[in-house]
């Protein structure tokens, strides 16, 4: 996969594109579902294929105070599109300029002046432009000016319910993560770097790597969870996973923490990046009565956590 970042120097593909547009934040089943209609047009037309999404999420310009947490960040998210096979991918990027141009202008520029659209393949419920005003309906007409076909497709559904990231979020937002790998077809993942804690889970005898997360970056509910951890040299460990307020150290803390402990693993991590995977919630964060139950608690999330991940694939 090609990545465009500038629209100045776009390919404009001789033999020209079939393009969808989106977000396309955590490129999910829904949308993989798409993107495959998307390469099955272009080989039929014998172009290229191609993905337009934004180096953020439009709401985070548009409106800033509603905007949703992320499924993914910009790297992760060409990660996993380049896995689809996709030809193309323009990354554009969305300031408060690109939030006021018109649909119009966004088709003549961006899918017909950089990728030569042949066809555009959009959810039936697709809008774009300022205020929204691009639509389906728009493109066809616009499509038949620029000479390219349309077309809207339903969004895939499981459980009689639409493939979404809202949906996706939702459930991260209750800890079924489970529930949220089948909609994403991979476990939930969250990438940042290890900082120094307190060390409080060397002291339990659970020495833990403490990710710091952007806070942009979706993060499910507080709990414990079973997962899996990648190091930067792509090595992947099972993990216990605590993500929470630590309620029975401290009485108000203001953000969660993610914490994790690496089964049968030595070495300083201080520092490094990690991509961190949840499988599976265990239980509810608890504030209990001693250190002691909280040390026995741990022993006991940890076993668990083994006998999850002895039953889930290596981490992919």
């Amino acid at each position: 996969m090609e990545v465009l970042t500038d629209l100045a120097a776009c390919p404009r593909p001789e033999r020209g594109c079939v393009v969808t547009i989106g977000a396309y934040d955590g490129v999910h089943l829904g949308h993989r579902a798409l993107i495959g209609r998307v390469e099955t047009m272009a080989a039929e037309l014998g172009a290229a294929s191609a993905v337009v999404t934004f180096d953020r999420h439009p709401a985070m310009v548009v409106r800033p105070d509603s905007a949703p947490k992320l499924l993914t960040d910009v790297d992760q998210k060409l990660e996993l599109l380049a896995s689809t096979g996709v030809d193309y991918t323009l990354v554009v990027k969305f300031d408060q300029t690109r939030s006021q141009e018109s649909a119009e202008d966004f088709v003549t520029e961006v899918l017909v002046g950089c990728l030569r659209a042949r066809a555009v393949v959009v959810g039936h419920d697709f809008h774009f432009g300022r205020n929204r005003q691009g639509n389906v309906s728009f493109l066809q007409e616009m499509g038949a000016q620029q000479g390219f076909d349309v077309l809207g497709i339903n969004l895939v559904a499981e459980d009689r319910e639409p493939v979404s990231s809202t949906r996706i979020r939702k459930l991260l937002l209750a800890g079924d993560v489970g529930a949220a790998a089948r909609l994403l077809d991979r476990p939930h993942e969250v990438r940042g770097s290890v900082m120094q804690g307190d060390a409080r889970g060397r002291e339990l005898g659970f020495p833990t790597a403490n990710v710091a997360v952007p806070d942009e970056i979706l993060l499910p509910a507080d709990g414990i969870y079973a997962g899996w951890y990648e190091t930067p040299d792509g090595t992947v460990h099972p993990t216990a996973i605590s993500l929470g307020r630590r309620p029975t150290f401290y009485e108000d803390a203001k953000a969660a923490l993610l914490e994790a402990y690496l089964l049968d693993f030595e070495g300083d991590l201080y520092g490094q990046p990690a991509k961190v995977r949840f499988v599976d919630r265990l239980r509810g964060e608890e504030k209990f009565d001693s250190v002691e139950a909280l040390i026995a608690q741990i022993g006991d999330d940890v076993a668990a956590a083994r006998q999850v991940l002895s039953r889930s694939p290596g981490g992919a």
